[in-house]
């Protein structure tokens, strides 16, 4: 059975915002409502969303910004902006940000359903992004999920892998446990949580020919992958 998509909404129209998350939720999707921007940016810290629909104007953090905060998060997610604006410059405003589309209000919500699904089946068929991450001594390719120093390499497991990959794009930040919680184990429980444990020491081990590479423990919030020199990417379409 497949897992229903789960939809960030930020929109301080609270009767507005209780509509929308309710057709959502009869239209087979997990819709998570926040009244404010800044309630919108702690929600998406502390757990994994397919799409965010965005209010623009709305108090404590606008949409845009908000986008962007995202954005610094999750450079891949979809984006839709709602607002009563419809000025030129906002629209470009909002593009400019990375929004995959932009609804102005009033609009009919099976409008906005459709061009949700529109968003998901792009994004569900295209071509997958394959990333090589230069991180010190190591190069670690995650199509083949093979970390490789000098002639030697070691085959990750699946959840290894994801989990590096995750690591490497939150290189010398933060990468919060509850967002790789829900992106690799789907739920933020306890077990899932001692097993994540359990893969961050494994990782550990597999890093050590390169003393320069830690992972950290940041207390209360999650770990964090140290690469003294940065990380090189280099990501292409197969």
């Amino acid at each position: 059975m497949d897992l229903k998509k789960r939809i960030l909404l930020c929109e301080d129209d609270e009767s507005l915002g209780m509509l929308l998350r309710d057709y959502l939720d009869a239209k087979d999707y997990e819709t998570v409502l926040c009244l404010d921007g800044q309630a919108g940016y702690e929600a998406f810290q502390e757990g994994f969303f397919d799409m965010c629909v965005l209010d623009v104007m709305m108090p404590k953090k606008d949409g845009f910004t908000l986008a962007q905060e995202i954005r610094d998060i999750d450079a891949e997610v979809p984006i839709i902006f709602l607002t009563a604006k419809n000025l030129k410059e906002d629209i470009f405003e909002g593009f400019k940000i990375g929004a995959d589309d932009y609804i102005t209000k009033p609009f009919s919500m099976d409008e906005l359903v459709y061009r949700m699904e529109a968003i998901l089946r792009r994004v569900k068929t295209r071509e997958p992004v394959v990333a090589l991450y230069k991180l010190g001594k190591f190069l670690f390719d995650t199509q083949r999920q093979i970390l490789s120093i000098g002639s030697q390499q070691t085959k990750l497991t699946t959840k290894e892998s994801e989990l590096l990959g995750l690591l490497c794009s939150h290189a010398n930040d933060v990468l919060l446990r509850e967002l790789a919680l829900k992106r690799i184990w789907i739920d933020d429980n306890y077990f899932n949580a001692r097993s994540m444990d359990v893969y961050i020491t494994k990782l550990r081990k597999h890093l050590k020919a390169d003393p320069t590479i830690e992972i950290n423990n940041v207390h209360g919030k999650g770990y964090k992958l140290i690469v003294p020199s940065g990380i090189e990417v280099k990501e292409y379409l197969e």
